[in-house]
């Protein structure tokens, strides 16, 4: 518990399937994840207002799945007590037994077949900020060419390309594009925001399957670079780019129809990394200043 503010902060691991949501944030009118878990947790603590708000490590896009997603919230002392069972005995007062019973709850109020689940709850460490402690993301972007194995059971996460693609030239060009950089060439522009990122790894591969999967990590994506990175070098997998021109792209930092930006289906975000447990609030600090000076 946070003396100062006398409220626990919980961890949520979190999975959907993005096809039926208009992304990740809240919006009037429209269903969201977020939209849709800050309603099961009004439902379950509608005795205890005020209802809790989620802040996200990632904001994804319409259609835009996730494996590992993680998100937090704040809870005070009788809202996290009220999750005890009645006829429970003392150790199920202990806080990560109740922070594990919202998970539970939360995943029995979005039924059996919801397209989001919560995978896990727990107490966050001193300092933990979902959005602002993370040092990188990770996603994953599956397309299937002509020689990947067309499966029914795949077709929400996965795109059809209608042309082979040349996987060596696809994973050079990635390469080449990593390190520090202004990405404004794959970036659609939002006031107050910047553009510069560190793509610290970008490759391809062929799974057995024969889909072509991209993993690409980076501190902070901004609005479309993944699904845009992704369509550059499929542009050069197709013969329409060479690795070179799409280097040369990047370095002009002007939005181009050169390439398009790939659609939301393919992509997954899966992973979100955290430095070790005494650095996080000194990350979220220095993350949450940059962005003000922004």
């Amino acid at each position: 518990m946070d003396s100062t503010t006398g409220e626990w902060r919980l961890r949520l691991d979190i999975a959907y399937d993005g096809t039926d949501f208009s992304g990740w944030a809240r919006q009037p009118g429209l269903r969201t994840v977020q939209g849709v878990l800050e309603e099961v947790l009004a439902t379950l603590f509608r005795r205890y207002p005020p209802a809790p708000h989620l802040w996200v490590a990632g904001r994804t896009d319409a259609g835009v799945h996730a494996s590992g997603q993680v998100a937090h919230l704040d809870l005070n002392d009788a809202q996290l007590r009220s999750l005890r069972r009645r006829g429970d005995d003392a150790r199920s007062m202990e806080p990560a037994t109740l922070a594990a019973l919202l998970g539970q709850r939360m995943n029995g109020i979005l039924g059996a077949d919801s397209d989001v689940v919560v995978l896990g709850s727990t107490v966050a460490p001193s300092g933990f900020d979902a959005r602002f402690s993370a040092v990188w993301r990770r996603y994953e972007y599956r397309v299937s060419d002509v020689d990947g194995r067309r499966d029914p059971l795949l077709r929400r996460t996965t795109v059809r390309h209608p042309v082979a693609l040349d996987l060596e030239a696809m994973d050079t060009a990635a390469r080449a594009l990593l390190g520090l950089h202004d990405y404004a060439t794959f970036c659609k522009p939002r006031a107050g925001s910047t553009t510069i990122r560190t793509l610290q790894s970008f490759s391809w591969r062929r799974d057995p399957d024969g889909v072509l999967v991209a993993s690409l990590q980076a501190d902070a994506f901004c609005h479309s670079m993944v699904r845009s990175l992704v369509g550059g070098t499929v542009s050069v997998g197709d013969g329409s780019l060479t690795g070179e021109e799409l280097v040369r792209l990047r370095d002009e930092r002007m939005r181009t129809g050169a390439f398009l930006v790939m659609p939301a289906k393919g992509l997954v975000l899966t992973e979100v990394g955290y430095p070790e447990a005494a650095e996080l609030a000194g990350r979220a600090e220095r993350t949450r200043a940059r962005r003000e000076l922004i």
